[in-house]
């Protein structure tokens, strides 16, 4: 059985006029479209992840020089988390999978998370 799609939408406009010959001149009203909705990639902090391996993970898949990369290690250090990069929903969720993955595959039990900012 055949689904029946349905017809596209026209674009808004408004009648404003018509003209001396009887054609109505339309306007486009602008439509507000509103930005994304932005995503903070987190990582968590753990007692057995050793920290050059959080250093390697921020520097490879969040793009830090390794200044950066240890000042962000040493804030989840201490405060037990650390954000490493704001992202669109998908490149967030992409992120989190990389470094759950190469954790994982190095056998450390780090946590990345995505939180959706206010």
């Amino acid at each position: 059985m055949a689904t029946k799609t349905p017809p596209p939408t026209a674009p808004r406009v408004k009648p404003i006029e018509e003209d001396g010959d009887g054609a109505v001149v339309l306007e486009r009203r602008p439509e507000k479209v509103k930005p994304p909705q932005m995503y903070q990639v987190v990582l968590l902090n753990d007692d057995y992840t050793p920290m050059e391996f959080v250093v390697v993970v921020i520097q490879e898949f969040f793009n830090k020089d390794r200044e950066t990369a240890t000042q962000i290690m040493l804030k989840i250090h201490l405060d037990g988390k650390g954000v490493c990069g704001v992202y669109s929903k998908d490149v967030a969720a992409t992120k989190v999978d990389q470094v759950t993955e190469a954790a994982k595959k190095s056998g450390h039990p780090l946590q990345c998370v995505s939180e959706p900012l206010n």
